[in-house]
């Protein structure tokens, strides 16, 4: 390993999987006594109610290697994640679900491929094992989507399990459950990203956590994600511009509809378009002019942001003088 790599977290949230964990520490621990490194082993325990964390205290009293984070409710993968994150202490993390679908035997593969020069390596779960098709189908056209939308050229987004230099967490966001996109985040940060084939598992035992009523939410998040990628210093840009065009149809048509009321005024026959089209002219107006106002309002929020906090708009990898190179990413 290089000097990098030299000490590993294994980062794992965990809710409601008593009957796996015992399995679970018994594989990373045959993993990792076969890895010349130095090592931690990072639960989280969000929110159990079955007895994971009774466990969880067991297996930190009989291996020093353990350390254990229990949260005071059940706040969600993400949120657990960065609980883990920051309760680490190695330079490298490798991040796994605790329900034995992941193997932890893929991690040395997943290393030795960070040592290639990436920051960060997702596992590609190519033959999915135990998962419905239709689940499968859906995960494969989120994947498509996100990967198309962003430029990301990874196959599995929702893959736990990956490694990461602790570096990348400086620019990622991980709130809410974004969990999903934390490779997506990394990228549009330069991250240097790889994908590796890594075995997938049936569930042992146990239900999973995940439905198919994550979809709508993962649309959701992705149009944030592609928010975050496209106008997060420029929201203006988003909402001005169809607020611009909206007002300048409203201004064209609105004259144009008070002038064939006016001429159809005191006439038997009316003109029946002129109604209808000083409503479309009037909501356009509005449309335009409030749009406008809620760009500026984003820019204003947004300049606030990164001013009150010190956040630049952009992330240095690196600076080189005639005396020293600083690595800095």
């Amino acid at each position: 390993m290089d000097k990098q790599a030299s000490s590993l977290s294994v980062v794992i949230p965990v809710h409601n999987e008593v009957e796996n964990l015992s399995l679970l520490h018994q594989r990373i621990s045959a993993v990792m006594r076969n890895m010349s490194l130095e090592y931690e082993v990072v639960y989280v325990d969000d929110g159990s109610t079955d007895g994971s964390f009774a466990l969880l205290q067991r297996l930190a009293a009989a291996d020093c290697a353990v350390r254990v984070v229990r949260l005071s409710r059940n706040f969600g993968q993400t949120a657990a994640l960065a609980a883990g994150v920051a309760h680490s202490q190695g330079e490298v993390l490798a991040l796994l679900d605790a329900d034995l679908q992941n193997d932890p035997a893929d991690i040395p593969r997943l290393l030795t491929k960070l040592e290639e020069g990436y920051d960060l390596v997702s596992g590609w779960r190519r033959k999915r094992r135990g998962d419905a098709w239709l689940r499968c189908l859906l995960s494969r056209l989120a994947n498509a989507m996100i990967a198309r939308a962003i430029g990301v050229p990874l196959h599995d987004l929702g893959c736990t399990l990956k490694v990461y230099r602790r570096s990348v967490f400086a620019h990622v966001p991980l709130y809410g459950e974004t969990h999903r996109f934390i490779a997506a985040y990394a990228a549009l940060a330069g991250a240097r990203i790889a994908e590796v084939e890594v075995v997938h598992h049936p569930r042992h035992t146990g239900r999973s956590h995940y439905g198919l009523g994550r979809t709508l939410s993962v649309l959701l998040d992705l149009l944030l994600l592609k928010f975050y990628d496209s106008f997060a210093t420029r929201p203006q840009h988003l909402v001005g511009l169809p607020g611009l065009l909206a007002l300048a149809l409203g201004i064209f048509f609105l004259p144009v509809a008070l002038l064939m009321t006016c001429l159809h005024t005191g006439r038997s026959r009316r003109c029946h378009w002129s109604g209808p089209l000083l409503w479309g002219a009037g909501c356009c107006c509005s449309f335009g002019l409030l749009s406008l106002q809620i760009g500026i309002l984003a820019e204003m929020l947004m300049r606030t942001y990164h001013e009150s906090q010190g956040k630049q708009p952009y992330i240095v990898r690196c600076t080189v003088s005639g005396r020293e190179s600083c690595q800095c990413w």
